[in-house]
């Protein structure tokens, strides 16, 4: 059965940090480019992040370069997403899904993808 679990989400002070994993399980995570999504209240759903299957491209919202970095083990079948200098927009429930190919440039499409996770929950909040 395929399943993607999302883990790492929480309560986080503006200014913090977290790290988020995706670890799929049935399929084998190594043969997909993977992204990171976010969908917040009341507001469209947006593309974060997306890094190829072998690690060697990654893109990124304009709204999270600098703060966020996206990075894979294939060993362990997981992505991560390193989320620092986080803010209160930046709140909202992260996705994790997968592609075939590396979806460049339009990785940001959630058509792109075949199969997505349940998400974690991320508030940035005083």
């Amino acid at each position: 059965q395929l399943q993607f679990v999302e883990s790492g989400g929480g309560l986080v002070q503006p200014g913090g940090s977290l790290r988020l994993s995706c670890t799929a399980s049935g399929f084998i995570l190594r043969g997909y480019a993977i992204g990171w999504f976010r969908q917040a209240p009341g507001k469209e759903r947006e593309g974060v992040s997306c890094i190829s299957s072998s690690g060697g491209m990654t893109s990124y919202a304009d709204s999270v370069k600098g703060r966020f970095t996206i990075s894979r083990d294939n060993f362990k079948n997981t992505v991560y997403l390193q989320m620092n200098s986080l803010n209160p927009e930046d709140t909202a429930v992260y996705y994790c899904a997968r592609a075939f190919s590396y979806p460049f440039p339009d990785w940001s499409n959630g058509g792109r993808y075949d199969y997505w996770g349940q998400g974690t929950q991320v508030t940035v909040s005083s």
